[in-house]
């Protein structure tokens, strides 16, 4: 019998990722963010809702772009106080000793250290309630050639992404492959 727990955020997995932005004077920020994902595949894009007072909703807004950066676990610290702090008071980037790289297609900083990048532009807004939901229109995806595949995409074992468990608010990785999407269920009839 399944017990309810109520109307909550509960979604596995969340992919912990940072939103890098510029504030007005250009200083790059990053946040913390899990509520994110592919929301279309033509033209490519992504959302990442955020609440109004986080300092990135206000950089999003004004220079209408953002990046998703994709940290590999061998970065969950810096991931992790990326989102326990402000970029209104705090310097990130200074404080984890990260490198924020300013994107040639988009007005929004990424970082270097991490080995998956997706460059955004702005294309919708939407107001949820306490959070607003940016769509971004994906310029371009960037890799370090260390993660790429034979087929030159991106290798989720190589990259090596963190979790977030939204209900017990903990990090994990990834586990073992189970088989290949659009082909472990043809043998059902």
């Amino acid at each position: 019998m399944k017990k309810s727990v109520g109307a909550n955020t509960i979604l596995y997995p969340t992919p912990a990722l940072i939103v890098g932005t510029y504030d007005k004077d250009g200083k790059p920020n990053g946040m913390t963010a899990a509520w994110t994902g592919i929301c279309c595949s033509s033209p490519p894009c992504v959302t990442v809702s955020l609440r109004k007072a986080t300092y990135s909703y206000g950089n999003i807004v004004e220079s209408k772009a953002y990046t998703l950066n994709i940290p590999s676990e061998k970065y969950a610290v810096e991931a992790d106080y990326f989102g326990m702090v402000s970029g209104k008071t705090e310097d990130k980037f200074k404080a984890t000793g990260l490198t924020p790289v300013k994107s040639e297609l988009v007005n929004a900083p990424y970082i270097k250290e991490f080995p998956l990048i997706i460059e955004c532009k702005l294309l919708h807004t939407f107001e949820i309630g306490l959070h607003t939901q940016f769509i971004g229109e994906i310029i371009d995806v960037k890799a370090d050639e260390a993660v790429l595949a034979e087929n030159g995409m991106p290798d989720i074992k190589k990259v090596n992404p963190i979790l977030y468990a939204t209900a017990e608010k903990e990090y994990f990785g990834i586990g073992s492959k189970i088989g290949d999407a659009f082909s472990i269920g043809k043998g059902v009839k």
